[in-house]
């Protein structure tokens, strides 16, 4: 993982790149390949902030966990752009401790699994803990923005939680929605998360694509010693991998993305592409999958 953040001694403006797929070159890949193409497991590391960019809808992915005093968010070579947020916008969710962003000198507190949308314009982002012994986790998700909208803190309350499935299915769980068409506006970021209730262990069944968005998920509150089957691929050549707690994974428009705990979990996910519909979604039928 090749770290990029920057703080009041530091400024390492680097991020991993991560190139696009076809359908039929991931048939051939083995599980080492899989994973170096898709899974993103060291994203958060503590005092420090990590960020992945994906050529799927240019879009970009980051762990940050301010231990160390703030972190500010700084600007990579691979954007080409004078500051992070000069093209684009970014969801932020926080997974661990309670914390605080600040942009353009207006500071949110945020408490775990509550959610802050930047706008594209926001030049001056940094990232703090309020307990460096209980830091802040902050998931971050960026694509490109072609206009602005106001930048705001949403709570898992706000999010109006709704609970889908059934624990005869093993998929009970309850959605929060944060950023979508009925929520933070945005210019193309969707993004929320779920939570499964105990004894669930299936997300997103039957599965799905999103022929003209892509999708990340990253996968925590995951037990240790416990972890989530991911599923992937062409739904006629699917594929797996084994992920860990507070691991990321990448979906193309054409794959889908299923997992199956060991114990019951959380995950995030962040979609960008050409629509904002939270339902546009292609199900496949659970006798057409192999």
């Amino acid at each position: 993982m090749v770290v990029g953040w920057v703080d009041n001694k530091k400024n390492l403006n680097i991020m991993e790149e991560r190139y696009e797929s076809n359908p039929r070159e991931v048939e051939m890949m083995n599980t080492e390949e899989l994973r170096e193409n898709f899974l993103m497991e060291e994203l958060f590391e503590d005092g420090e902030a990590n960020f992945v960019y994906s050529h799927y809808d240019r879009m970009v992915v980051g762990g940050v966990v301010p231990t160390k005093g703030d972190i500010v968010l700084d600007t990579f070579d691979a954007l080409k752009s004078d500051y992070f947020l000069e093209r684009r916008e970014i969801g932020i969710i926080n997974v661990g401790g309670k914390g605080s962003i600040t942009g353009d000198g207006e500071t949110f507190d945020v408490e775990k699994l509550s959610c802050v949308y930047l706008g594209k314009g926001t030049k001056d982002v940094s990232f703090s803990s309020a307990d460096a012994k209980n830091p802040a986790r902050f998931y971050c998700f960026s694509a490109l923005a072609h206009m602005t909208h106001p930048s705001k803190l949403y709570t898992k309350e706000d999010a109006l939680p709704v609970t889908l499935g059934s624990s005869d299915t093993a998929n009970e769980r309850t959605i929060y929605k944060y950023i979508h068409n009925d929520g933070i506006a945005s210019c193309q970021v969707v993004m929320g998360l779920t939570v499964m209730h105990k004894g669930s262990v299936w997300n997103t069944m039957p599965p799905h694509t999103h022929d003209r968005r892509s999708e990340l998920y990253l996968y925590f509150d995951v037990p240790e010693n416990h972890g989530v089957m991911h599923f992937m691929g062409d739904p006629q050549q699917t594929r797996h991998l084994w992920v860990q707690n507070e691991q990321a994974i990448i979906s193309p428009p054409w794959s889908i993305h299923a997992g199956s705990g060991t114990a019951s979990y959380s995950f995030i996910w962040a979609m960008a592409g050409e629509n904002k519909d939270f339902t546009d979604m292609d199900f496949v039928e659970l006798n057409d999958i192999m």
